[in-house]
């Protein structure tokens, strides 16, 4: 059968908690790969954006719809034959596996970070309906990636660019005028 890790993706999720980089990132890869970029947070329904704006973690009952709707638009995206990196927490492995949901040709991407360095950018942060108040049940909820999820693990202390160019790396991917395609390997 061969690497299932070395196919193509049909789409990255890029995940973490919040002030670790997701939207940033995943817009910058998706560029560099030729892709789209999607950001979860605009499958929210505006019931979650209110609770979250008020200073309210988010249940699992109020999760269960967005991540859903997340997984209809990867498995749309697939379908289609396109390419996509979405920006979405996917904290606990019960909301990766909504969005997986066994696929082999759609890859986590781990935003690692310490809880001070996040910290600080969520405080430099403005204008996101995330407040910083609520990054401790971000952590107290995070469940980092297992290794047979086959999670691309990147550390966030590093300037953007150079985040990007390690998970292409690991992904043995390189841009091209029609999307990524996979580096030959000797």
């Amino acid at each position: 059968m061969g690497d299932e890790t070395a196919k193509i993706p049909c789409a990255l999720v890029v995940m973490g908690v919040s002030g670790s980089g997701k939207s940033t990132i995943a817009d910058k890869l998706a560029k560099r790969l030729g892709w789209t970029f999607e950001d979860g947070d605009r499958f929210h329904p505006a019931g979650n954006v209110a609770k979250m704006s008020a200073g309210h973690p988010l249940t699992d009952e109020d999760r269960w719809p967005w991540l859903q709707a997340i997984a209809d638009e990867i498995d749309r995206i697939c379908k289609a034959g396109e390419r996509a990196v979405i920006a979405c927490s996917a904290l606990k492995r019960a909301y990766r596996d909504i969005l997986v949901h066994g696929r082999n040709d759609v890859r986590i991407v781990f935003l690692n970070g310490t809880r001070d360095l996040i910290a600080g950018r969520l405080a430099a942060r403005k204008g996101h309906f995330m407040p910083p108040g609520l990054l401790d049940s971000q952590f107290k909820t995070l469940e980092p990636p297992a290794t047979d999820e086959k999670p691309v693990m990147v550390s966030i202390d590093a300037p953007v660019d150079a985040i990007v160019d390690d998970i292409v790396s690991q992904l043995r991917l390189v841009a091209a005028a029609g999307g990524a395609v996979s580096r030959n390997r000797a």
